[in-house]
């Protein structure tokens, strides 16, 4: 049977919030029921964004990761909540709101920390995936709707083609090493989650483009050229120790290491 699934293209989103303030205008003040009592006006982010800062100037970039709840295939609220969370057919994972009155534990279950707790109705609560609209027929929940760079989009796939999409669309998992396999994917997810080697290249006292660039280091060897700027940047890296070799028609090659902790500028490096 198909499955609702949301693809997150970390490279896209601005940190707009359009997509949060969508969730809030549908669901406070709102009960959805058998699926969902009101959102707290304050204190709730069933749509929320973090933010990471990689580099040091002039070579930085920060990145944006929307979240939500995961609807996780092995989902831990769902082995703590027992009858009071339920997974739809559509794959949709439910916490329904009579029958998890009191229940603290489902909220602290949740690894992604995308369930939170509703004082005044002493529930947990979190996105729903907007299911009482898909059930009056819509294609979108109301944040990929509203998105207005395009970066989530949501969709339906058959359960046994899930995993051959991400293989070809090179889509992730965020924190797979949870094992909850999510339904939420993402694009591009290195821009939050790994590290890059940068720089500025010099020669004659001028920019230098096109230069060659080759990181080695934890069994792997990438690649990049300077741009028109003199700037390069080898990215999508893990946290080790790396061997960078600079090279320009000509020039002597350049060597630097790196013990790579955090996404890292190596400053102004000339050709001599």
């Amino acid at each position: 049977m198909k499955q609702w699934i949301m693809v997150i293209d970390v490279a896209r989103c601005h940190d707009c919030n359009n997509c949060f303030l969508a969730c809030k205008d549908e669901f406070v003040d709102n009960d959805f029921l058998p699926y969902s009592k009101s959102m707290p006006r304050h204190g709730h982010r069933w749509r929320d964004i973090a933010r990471t800062d990689r580099g040091t100037f002039p070579l930085i970039d920060v990145s944006f990761l929307p979240w939500n709840c995961m609807m996780c295939e092995n989902a831990p609220c769902m082995e703590a909540g027992g009858d009071a969370v339920y997974r739809r057919d559509d794959g949709i994972v439910m916490i329904d709101p009579a029958k998890s009155k009191g229940r603290r534990d489902i909220m602290e279950s949740c690894p992604y920390k995308a369930v939170y707790w509703n004082d005044a109705l002493d529930i947990p609560q979190k996105c729903t995936f907007c299911a009482h609209l898909l059930d009056d027929g819509w294609k979108d929940t109301r944040c990929s709707q509203i998105c207005a760079t395009g970066a989530m989009k949501f969709m339906q796939v058959e359960a046994d083609e899930i995993e051959k999409l991400c293989a070809e669309e090179g889509l992730q998992r965020y924190r797979d090493d949870l094992d909850a396999k999510p339904r939420v994917f993402y694009k591009n997810l290195y821009r939050f989650t790994k590290h890059f080697i940068a720089g500025s290249l010099i020669l004659d006292g001028e920019c230098c483009e096109g230069a060659s660039i080759t990181v080695e280091g934890n069994g792997a060897t990438f690649a990049g050229k300077s741009d028109g700027f003199g700037d390069f940047r080898v990215d999508a890296l893990d946290p080790g120790e790396y061997a960078v070799t600079i090279q320009y028609p000509g020039k002597n090659p350049i060597k630097r290491s790196v013990k790579l902790e955090e996404s890292c500028n190596l400053g102004d490096i000339s050709f001599t």
